[in-house]
């Protein structure tokens, strides 16, 4: 009987060894209120990239796809956002935390950023001079 405990104990845990297990942020996340969802996964080294995969209201007020309007550079406006490289560059600056670039498409605006991973969640901090904004995020994947 032990055994069969034992067995199924060590099962459990191996079942359980997600990638947050082991520190990694790769996986799909989702912006706490729901709105964003991004595929963070490395792309450089040991340098990650986020991109967005999905958005609760995809659509703008045409029923078209969401564009990157408030891109400083206007040849880049018509991209899709879903798709959108978002955060770019982030290198290891520690345990569980990179530091790199954050693209916020709301506003055009490029920033630098730090990412922290703390199980199942991350947080994503943008700043632009002093002030700073928090996103957190929950793995879905």
């Amino acid at each position: 009987m032990a055994s069969k405990w034992g067995a199924i104990l060590v099962a459990a845990l191996l079942g359980s060894g997600s990638a947050a297990a082991d520190g990694s942020p790769e996986g799909i996340w989702r912006l706490n209120s729901g709105k964003v969802t991004v595929r963070v996964n490395y792309c450089g080294g040991k340098n990650l990239c986020a991109t967005i995969v999905g958005l609760a209201q995809p659509l703008d007020r045409q029923g078209k796809p969401k564009v990157d309007h408030e891109n400083p550079n206007a040849s880049l406006r018509t991209r899709r956002v879903i798709g959108l490289q978002v955060v770019s560059g982030m290198a290891p600056a520690g345990e569980n935390r990179w530091k790199g670039r954050i693209y916020n498409a709301d506003d055009g605006g490029t920033y630098r950023s730090e990412m922290r991973l703390s199980g199942n969640s991350m947080t994503i901090e943008g700043c632009w001079g002093p002030f700073c904004k928090k996103n957190r995020f929950n793995r879905i994947r």
